[in-house]
Parts: structure tokens; sequence; C-alpha cells
């Protein structure tokens, strides 16, 4: 069974106390539904590259964020089947949590939209059951923790 590894973050920007969340609208890949979805930006990990670099690329490649800064200490894994090319694929996702100063996005051609949306209005919009139990989690940890950048 073919395997994929992907990294990518949940990015945030903060205005006054309030966070709002960079949600991606995708377009259908699989082939097998006609569904679009709402997810965060992630991507292949290229050969020896490192879960931050490949995060810190695919934010820049699909949004053109330069100047994202990881949360030290949120890391979260996901891993699940898909169906590709007729193939069934079992995939893992490493997700970071980082902050942007920069509003401004300039998606890529592999996405139909975006939206910076606050938690509740993000909880709502995402499609998938394991991407808001990540945004959960990412959310709750800003929460909880000063968060410290690396």
């Amino acid at each position: 069974m073919p395997v994929e590894h992907s990294a990518g973050a949940i990015v945030f920007c903060k205005e006054g106390n309030e966070i709002y969340y960079l949600l991606l609208r995708y377009p259908n890949s699989s082939g097998n539904t006609k569904k679009e979805y709402w997810g965060f930006p992630k991507g292949h990990i290229e050969r020896e590259e490192k879960i931050e670099e490949t995060a810190k690329r695919e934010v820049e490649e699909e949004t053109g964020l330069k100047d994202i800064k990881f949360i030290n200490g949120f890391k979260e894994q996901e891993k699940y089947f898909f169906i590709g090319g007729g193939k069934k694929i079992f995939k893992t996702v490493n997700s970071l949590l980082a902050e942007t100063k920069t509003k401004e996005i300039k998606i890529s051609s592999e996405h139909l939209g975006f939206k910076w949306l606050s938690y509740e209005e993000a909880l709502k919009q995402l499609t998938f059951k394991n991407a808001k139990e990540i945004l959960k989690k990412a959310h709750k940890f800003l929460s909880i923790k000063k968060p410290l950048l690396f």
C-alpha cells in the first residue's frame, strides 16, 4: 500500500484579544467525491526535509506568507486512508502551530479561496472531523500557554 507523509501548519494571527485562523479551500482532488473541502496549509515532505522545513515551505507556497513563527511545544499528527488514482493510500500529516502578522494572502493555483475566521467560525467551516480536533487542540494550547516562538 502506498504511504504519503505531509506536514503543514495551523496558521493564526491576532487582532487585539481575538485569534483568527487561516483556512484554505481545496478543490476535489481524489476524484471519488465532488466535494471541495476546507483545511489548513499542508503538503508532501520532500526528501531529507524536516517537518518544520516542509510546513514553512508549504505555507509560503500556498499562501505567500513568509513571516510565520512556529509555536514551541505544539505538534499533532493525523493518520488516515484515502483513495488516489484508484489506490488506497495511507497518509500521515504532521501539523505545527504558526503565528503570522500578515493578513494578506496570495493563494496558489492549488486552492479556490481562503478565509480568516474566529475559532468558532473555523470549527464550523472545516470539513473534516480530524481537522476540527486539531484546531480544538491548537486553540486550547494557545489559551493555556503563553506561546514561545522558535
